[in-house]
């Protein structure tokens, strides 16, 4: 269950965009898709929150950190994936 929390999260993150209206729009669209998976009548409370979030969040506020695709913690596992 927190695999799938914290997947569906970065997959909504991912979206977000650097621009002020990108972040609106996004934050919008996944207030409303959250609004609408709990309840039909919190997709406009939903779309509202997240709209504000989105527009009022600058870029440097979110860091989600190093992407787990970078080649620079390579080193530190073994051919196993265990901890060196």
């Amino acid at each position: 269950m927190k695999f799938a929390l914290a997947a569906g999260a970065a997959l909504m993150l991912c979206a977000c965009g650097t621009q002020m209206g990108d972040r609106l729009a996004s934050g919008a669209a996944i207030g409303a898709g959250t609004g609408a998976v709990f309840g039909g009548i919190g997709a406009v409370p939903g779309a509202i929150i997240g709209a504000g979030v989105g527009a009022f969040t600058p870029p440097e506020r979110v860091n989600l950190g190093e992407p787990v695709w970078d080649d620079a913690t390579r080193d530190r596992y073994d051919e196993q994936g265990n901890p060196r």
